[in-house]
């Protein structure tokens, strides 16, 4: 193998030079060129920038995937280029135990037909979140990830050219101080008589030489690297565009859930003897009424729930007289299409009067439009009065 033995030494000295000036400047021994003070808000910057990056990242990691293991072998797959195997979600987990166990303890049974409807929502959620993952790594975790092993890793490496090219700066400035000091003391001794007037002859010249070629050097690194700083403007621009993303992402995800929940709590009221709330009386509304006079007052009816099927709940509904206290004014919040004829169907922002039978499921209310009445959901609900 040639080696360049010339380079080899010239690159050497250069370190050790380096290594001199940094140990003196370190315990006070040595000047030191300082920075401008925009030039330090710049790098202040660019690192604040750098480590809420990898904070924000890696948590963003933790909430897409809670397994540690999962999370180290997907990174391993990354680092070693090869596509990262799919891998089924906990709610398409818990989807297959649950039909597994309505298969084996009968699908026909009320709780194996439970058990298939929870199923096939969970199996949706699992999907919902699949799709919700997949879109946050693409919108804003690859982009984060993209300045930190690029953007980042060019700042880096050009601040360390900086850093090298301040302590050769330096260094030239030292020699020039020494030799400058050197020269006056020759010039004194020749002065004197005591030296020899050929040491007069040695100029410092060749030291100013090397301060101004390191001086340009240093101004063309600073102002290479504060041009790749300033571009930190820009990452945070693209940064806020991906956030922006991220939770758009987010909310599409979790409104994906809540209507395959309330789907599912619809389905589930539905079935014959599903068990579909507790058995206990609703607490009653708040009213200026004294517990005693509301309770003498209170029809004794039924349980909406226990009202099928829904051709005579209807019937039922409709006899059924509002307690003389209690009511409540509700504004609706969304559509509501009502399942069968004991359901109301309900408009958003439209103003209805609701209230509340004994051992009625607590996940809904009575409600009242003109001559019209019907169960409503109280989660399509603002109670207003």
């Amino acid at each position: 193998m040639d080696f360049n033995m010339k380079k080899l030494a010239s690159d050497a000295g250069i370190f050790f030079t380096r290594a001199v000036q940094f140990t003196e400047e370190k315990f006070g021994q040595a000047e030191k060129t300082e920075l401008d003070a925009h030039f330090e808000n710049l790098l202040a910057r660019a690192d604040s920038t750098k480590n809420w990056t990898e904070k924000i990242l890696r948590q963003t990691e933790v909430l897409l995937q809670p397994n540690p293991s999962a999370r180290v072998e997907e990174f391993l797959y990354e680092k070693l280029d090869r596509k990262v195997p799919s891998r089924v979600t906990n709610g398409e987990l818990l989807a297959q135990y649950m039909a597994d166990a309505a298969s084996e303890l009968g699908p026909t049974t009320p709780y194996g037909k439970t058990l298939i409807k929870v199923a096939e929502a969970e199996k949706q959620l699992g999907a919902a979140e699949r799709d919700f993952i997949h879109t946050a790594s693409i919108s804003f975790l690859t982009p984060l990830r993209n300045f930190l092993e690029g953007d980042w890793k060019t700042i880096s490496k050009e601040r360390r050219l900086l850093q090298n090219r301040r302590l050769d700066l330096d260094a030239c400035k030292a020699r020039l101080k020494k030799a400058k000091a050197a020269e006056a003391k020759a010039t004194v001794g020749v002065a004197t008589g005591l030296l020899a007037p050929r040491l007069w002859l040695e100029p410092s010249g060749g030291a100013e030489q090397e301060l101004r070629v390191a001086q340009t050097e240093f101004d063309r690194q600073a102002e290479v690297t504060r041009l790749l700083l300033e571009g930190i403007s820009s990452t945070h621009v693209n940064h806020l565009r991906c956030l922006h993303e991220f939770v758009k992402s987010q909310t599409t995800y979790y409104a994906q859930c809540y209507r395959h929940m309330l789907d599912l709590q619809k389905q589930l009221g539905r079935f014959p003897g599903t068990f579909v709330g507790t058995t206990e009386p609703a607490s009653p509304p708040l009213s200026s009424t004294s517990p005693t006079t509301a309770a003498a007052t209170m029809p004794v009816v039924p349980s909406v729930a226990s009202l099928a099927p829904p051709g005579e709940a209807s019937l039922c509904l409709e006899e059924v007289a509002p307690p003389a206290s209690g009511t409540r004014k509700a504004r609706v919040l969304y559509d509501y299409e009502a399942a069968d004829s004991s359901e109301l169907a309900l408009l958003a922002d439209e103003l209805i009067t609701v209230y509340s039978l004994p051992g009625m499921d607590p996940d809904w209310l009575i409600g009242e439009r003109g001559n019209k009445k019907g169960k409503v959901p109280v989660t399509y609900l603002e109670l207003l009065s």
